[in-house]
């Protein structure tokens, strides 16, 4: 999932900085309403795990990498503006600092996994949770199927992100049918072990912490999603 320089051209590179730019400072005002003492520091934690979970990476195509995104568990225990945040911040230091994810790429991998990712990944969370909730209060199981189904399609939404950016200004020759295909087969595959991973680590927060689970907290308190 991280593109490297190259991967599309430059005004498609460019284009797509400037759109992750006003995203981020979006989300960073809109944050505020998100967050509080209690929630701080487990952003700090999230961002921390996201960035240790991201560092393991599939070779999928020349240039592409895939691996766990962490949106859709970024955004249910700290919200989806959080959450955003949290990815960008963790994209930004694996491109400066490791040479993961090309600088000139920054904006695509941004709007691919802390826009798309998380979007996709929130979207689903509130529609699913908010549809079982109609009949009575969902057990911690339950919400971690919801958790699992939103890991899976906010990874292959991002996976979408990229394909959709590669149709735009793809700079290399291979195909469009091979690109669209290693992605979304891939990203289906990886998108199973997110699922798991996300519904495992909202489980537990639920079960030890109910009150720090962002999607928790906006059902409780009538948040508009």
């Amino acid at each position: 999932m991280h593109m490297s320089d190259g991967i599309v051209n430059a005004p498609t590179s460019a284009v797509c900085g400037l759109i992750a730019v006003v995203a981020v400072g979006f989300s960073a005002m809109k944050a505020r309403t998100e967050l509080d003492e209690r929630t701080v520091p487990l952003a700090g934690l999230v961002a921390a795990f996201i960035f240790a979970v991201q560092m393991i990476n599939f070779p999928i195509l020349p240039g592409v990498s895939g691996h766990l995104l962490g949106g859709a568990l970024a955004a249910i225990l700290v919200g989806p503006y959080t959450g955003a945040l949290c990815i960008a911040i963790v994209l930004v230091v694996q491109s400066l600092l490791f040479a993961d994810g090309g600088v000139t790429a920054l904006g695509t991998n941004i709007i691919n996994m802390a826009v798309i990712g998380v979007a996709a990944g929130y979207a689903t969370a509130v529609a699913l949770y908010s549809l079982a909730r109609r009949r009575a209060e969902i057990p911690v199981g339950a919400l971690g199927i919801v958790a699992f189904i939103a890991g899976l399609v906010g990874t292959v939404c991002a996976a979408m992100g990229f394909v959709v950016e590669y149709a735009i200004g793809g700079a290399s020759a291979t195909s469009m049918g091979a690109v669209t295909g290693y992605m979304l087969g891939t990203h289906a595959l990886i998108g199973v072990g997110e699922g798991l991973i996300t519904a495992v680590t909202v489980m537990a927060v639920a079960r030890a912490r109910p009150d720090l689970v962002y999607l928790l907290r906006r059902a409780r308190t009538g948040v508009p999603a």
